[in-house]
């Protein structure tokens, strides 16, 4: 049952990072902050998203 769940968990992480990701590459901000926030999506993924969701470029 743990590991189930577990998966089911990276691999919701997992969609949410990606889309992020495919977000910033698309928006219009400048290439030097869209490349920072790509390494703290991929390197904080669970709290890189959710600073995104915050107060990344829109």
């Amino acid at each position: 049952m743990g590991f189930e769940v577990t998966g089911l968990f990276s691999l919701l992480i997992l969609i949410a990072d990606v889309y992020a990701i495919v977000k910033t590459v698309g928006s219009s901000a400048s290439t030097g902050s869209k490349v920072l926030w790509i390494v703290v999506i991929l390197v904080l993924p669970i709290l890189g998203v959710l600073l995104w969701l915050m107060f990344g470029p829109k």
